[in-house]
């Protein structure tokens, strides 16, 4: 998908286009991710480094651990992106899309933190925390 789309926050204090890596979202059911999107996990279509946002100075950034940070608007709280601190990876919360339904729901990591009380009825592939993080190091070193 090389098609650039539009998005934003609930307010309209940001805006933003990005540039998807394919018609795919899945969810991350980390607890953080549970916790920052108030529900069964964040939706998220990859970016790579595709993302331009209008009035930056409207993004609030949370560091959530020694690699990843969030990003939301400063004035209505939305979940926006998920980002690598370095730059290196968006990934855009399929919601924040003005046309969400444009991406088929094909995947779920952190499945090994995922608690009991729900489950999605989509067949998806799904991934451990352990094997998330391995296909991650195995993407960042071809050679290993």
């Amino acid at each position: 998908m090389a098609e650039r789309l539009s998005g934003g926050c609930i307010c309209g204090a940001v805006r933003f286009t990005a540039t998807p890596a394919s018609d795919e979202m899945g969810v991350c059911h980390c607890s953080l991710c549970r916790r920052w999107s108030g529900g069964a996990g964040f939706l998220g279509v990859d970016c790579g480094t595709a993302v331009e946002v209008e009035n930056e100075d409207m993004l609030g950034v949370y560091k959530s651990s020694d690699y990843g940070e969030r990003v939301f608007c400063k004035t209505c709280g939305s979940t926006l992106f998920w980002r690598m601190q370095d730059g290196s990876d968006i990934v855009v919360s399929a919601q924040a899309f003005d046309q969400p339904e444009r991406f088929r729901f094909t995947s779920e990591i952190f499945v090994d933190e995922k608690p009991d009380n729900y489950d999605f009825a989509n067949d998806t592939k799904k991934m451990t925390s352990a094997e998330f993080f391995a296909a991650y190091a195995a993407q960042q070193d071809p050679s290993a």
